[in-house]
């Protein structure tokens, strides 16, 4: 049965169990994404996500990425102008092993500096593939014309220009006052007992506070009919 519980903090959680399965799926969504970002930060929120495989204060990218396969489970996430989502999924007896790597890698990244060098060598490659692809790069541009410079104009990746200033202070003060709490949405659904989730999930993101002050969500935007050519 599905059921929504709020935490004291203001996270929520969103649960359903499923006799008719040995897995378990459970990720974690925060509401940001490209649209809250500006010129400057364009492309910040995509960072962030690649940098959380990146290594925390306990386990280096490559550990990160052994305590998954040592219980043959599935990591990943995606960025999108709404939403970041970081998800895992495994079987229920190894689940507490995949929640401990996907929660050290939200609660603890350590954005590390060499790490980040190199992480914007991959995301600027990833742009250029981007701009080689007719069917990603047309809706980029039509994106553009549409909502102006307002922040769902801009691309998820971010431009060249934005990705080369990001440093450590940037990508951490971000998440920070981003990545709230009240923000945030931890999903699970397959072989487990709700009270016992609770518990468990209480116990490592009860203490998530709120930022003093945090960033403003981005208003609706106006949308400018357009023909674009090229």
């Amino acid at each position: 049965m599905f059921k929504i519980v709020t935490l004291k903090n203001g996270l929520r959680l969103a649960l359903e169990e499923m006799d008719n399965t040995r897995a378990i799926s459970f990720g974690i969504w925060t509401r940001n994404g490209s649209r809250d970002e500006s010129l400057e930060t364009s492309g910040i929120s995509h960072f962030i996500e690649h940098m959380l495989f990146k290594g925390t204060i306990r386990r280096s990218s490559k550990q990160i990425a052994d305590d998954i396969d040592a219980v043959s489970g599935h990591l990943n996430a995606y960025t999108t102008k709404d939403y970041t989502c970081y998800h895992v999924r495994t079987l229920d007896i190894h689940f507490d092993q995949a929640l401990d790597v996907l929660s050290d890698m939200f609660l603890n990244s350590k954005f590390d500096d060499e790490e980040l060098s190199k992480e914007r060598g991959v995301i600027l490659e990833e742009i250029d593939m981007y701009e080689d692809s007719p069917d990603e790069l047309s809706h980029d541009l039509l994106q553009r014309g549409m909502f102006g410079d307002h922040s769902l104009g801009l691309p998820i990746l971010g431009t060249k220009q934005s990705i080369s200033k990001f440093g450590h202070e940037t990508l951490k003060n971000y998440f920070v006052n981003n990545y709230a709490p009240s923000r945030i949405v931890l999903s699970m659904t397959g072989r487990f007992k709700t009270d016992e989730a609770v518990a468990k999930l209480e116990k490592i993101f009860g203490g998530l506070k709120d930022p003093e002050n945090p960033a403003k969500l981005a208003p609706p935007p106006a949308i400018h009919p357009c023909v674009i050519t090229r």
